[in-house]
């Protein structure tokens, strides 16, 4: 008798419970919360092909298109608004797509009266190759070949082969400055306009190169962690092939109504839910960028790599190996970057941090002192530049945004050494030195290193972190400028 009760009583509770969680469950709506999930996943994983998108959407803005160039006629300014871009450097960007053309050459000029810096990648950002002095012609100049998906002809003699697995495409290309003067910019933009872009069936008689000047419209590359993420999305998926690798995710992007050959056309109910993973997603994309910082460059400094390595690898190699396919670091990546070289620390190399010297956040509405201890590791130039801490875009409205050892008025110290100030007031009598700040917001400090030589490497140099200068004076006393900052391996 006693077992029976014990049997019907725990059945009871048994019942109970299930009822319970299933109740909870029901309320929980799981269809929407896996929705949620796979829109998260698809923010993370398509990252590097949205961003690619949005800066071709850009510029169709600019009333260019594929296998046309755009490029910046003078230095840039803030209303370039891709992803940490490079104030201080001519930028040429073809964006190509050989769907409908065939294959496409990109001419690339010897290194005489110029230098190109730059790279071929694909529309998923992976290089295809580096070009100019530190990429395959050496600076003798070269004919790129990108090759369309699946192409099996016979390339001609004389063009350097870059098969594709994508249809579409990008170059970046910096035309780097000789001095920072107003004549050597004009010269570094007559240089970069030496590349051409052509169809290889024109080869014989190719068709003029269309550029397109982008200098005085706002060239808006930035993300949007809303629906327009995932319309762009699905326009790269449309357009271009599967690739192996990426496979698993057809079935997640079709639950979220992301489907080859089909409208993405999402009821009201899923744009919300897709709305919410987005912002979940920046969240958490945001999260681990802060976490990049805790494995500095310098053993107790802010400075870090902005990558990793096994990152870079994998783009280079188009993640090759069969246990590695960092795709959580990648989103990060791209989320606050573009390009990636096919041979790393050669053309260029960077740091950047988000942190004065005592781990507290950069705050806008401070000032800060960098000092840049002299015979920085470079055979080019080396730069220091603000952005927008929320938008990893130059910070908009200001009257420029870098400063370089190329900037024409720079101020050394005796021993060579240079100080930088950032903030949104220059200090007395440093105005030549000073990098305008928003007091709207942080920010945050790209260094980049170009021609960068062995002293950076093995760490014989070492860039300061840097101090604040007038940090008490906006703060109320005691309280730090910003969150606490990101922990050091001291």
């Amino acid at each position: 008798m006693k077992t029976k009760f014990l049997t019907l009583a725990l059945g009871l509770l048994l019942d109970v419970s299930c009822s319970a969680f299933a109740q909870d469950f029901t309320a929980q709506d799981p269809v929407r919360r896996t929705i949620e999930r796979r829109g998260v996943e698809a923010v993370i994983w398509g990252m590097p092909a949205v961003n690619y998108d949005l800066m071709f959407q850009a510029m169709v803005r600019t009333k260019g298109a594929f296998n046309q160039i755009v490029y910046w006629s003078r230095l840039p300014d803030w209303k370039n608004q891709t992803l940490t871009p490079n104030p201080d450097s001519i930028y040429l960007m073809p964006f190509i797509n050989t769907r409908d053309v065939g294959p496409m050459v990109l001419e690339v000029p010897p290194a005489d009266e110029g230098m190109i810096v730059g790279t071929v990648m694909d529309c998923w950002q992976a290089p295809l190759e580096d070009v100019g002095p530190a990429g395959v012609d050496k600076g003798r100049g070269g004919r790129y070949l990108i090759l369309p998906p699946n192409y099996t002809n016979a390339v001609p003699k004389g063009y350097i082969s870059l098969p594709s697995d994508t249809y579409q495409g990008y170059a970046l290309l910096r035309s780097i400055l000789k001095t920072g003067s107003e004549a050597d910019v004009a010269k570094a933009v007559a240089y970069g306009r030496r590349v051409k872009l052509y169809p290889l069936s024109q080869a014989a008689n190719p068709s003029e190169t269309k550029f397109v000047d982008a200098l005085d419209v706002v060239f808006d590359a930035t993300i949007p962690y809303d629906l327009r993420f995932f319309q762009s999305l699905d326009r790269m998926v449309q357009n271009e092939p599967w690739l192996t690798r990426d496979k698993a995710m057809i079935d997640q992007l079709k639950s979220i109504g992301i489907e080859k050959g089909q409208t993405f056309s999402p009821g009201t109910t899923t744009q919300e839910t897709l709305r919410e993973a987005a912002r979940e997603a920046h969240a958490w994309m945001n999260a681990r960028y802060e976490a990049f910082y805790s494995s500095p460059y310098y053993e107790g400094s802010h400075w870090a790599l902005p990558t990793s390595r096994e990152l870079l690898e994998g783009q280079a190699t188009f993640f090759a190996k069969p246990d590695s396919y960092p795709v959580d670091t990648r989103g990060v990546t791209f989320s606050f970057a573009f390009f990636t070289p096919k041979h790393l620390g050669t053309g260029s190399s960077y740091l950047m941090t988000i942190a004065d010297k005592d781990g507290r956040f950069l705050d806008g509405r401070a000032t800060y002192r960098l000092n840049v201890p002299p015979d920085a590791p470079v055979n080019q130039y080396w730069s220091a530049t603000a952005y927008d801490r929320t938008t990893h875009t130059l910070i908009r409205g200001m009257p420029w945004s870098s400063r370089s050892s190329q900037t024409p008025d720079l101020r050394k110290q005796g021993d060579g050494s240079v100080d930088l100030y950032f903030g949104p007031k220059s200090p007395a009598g440093k105005e030549s030195n000073w990098i305008p700040t928003s007091a709207d917001g942080k920010f945050e400090v790209l260094f980049r290193f170009y021609g960068p030589e062995k002293p950076l490497f093995d760490k014989t140099w070492r860039l300061p972190d840097i101090q604040p200068t007038q940090i008490e004076s906006l703060q109320p006393t005691g309280t730090p400028a910003g969150r606490p900052g990101p922990k050091t391996n001291n």
